[in-house]
């Protein structure tokens, strides 16, 4: 049984604006301007794992799936 994770909606939201750029950036052909998708997901990605929720060592590693199945399911 999986615990209970309580994501603040910030998180969730960075997560979302993460998967989004990330497909986005899957669609787009190589050389038709990924460049500010690529800086996009890794600053999304630093703001995501210095986030104040994953304080613990552990933290992100059991819940970092259940938050990217949260923000995929999540409507703001």
């Amino acid at each position: 049984m999986r615990p209970p994770f309580h994501f603040p909606d910030d998180l969730i939201t960075l997560q979302s604006e993460w998967q989004q750029t990330y497909a986005e950036l899957a669609r787009t052909p190589a050389g038709a301007g990924t460049t500010a998708l690529r800086r996009r997901l890794i600053a999304l990605s630093g703001t995501l794992c210095t986030h104040s929720y994953w304080a613990t060592p552990t933290a992100w590693r059991a819940g970092g799936v259940e938050l990217r199945r949260t923000a995929r399911t999540h409507t703001p």
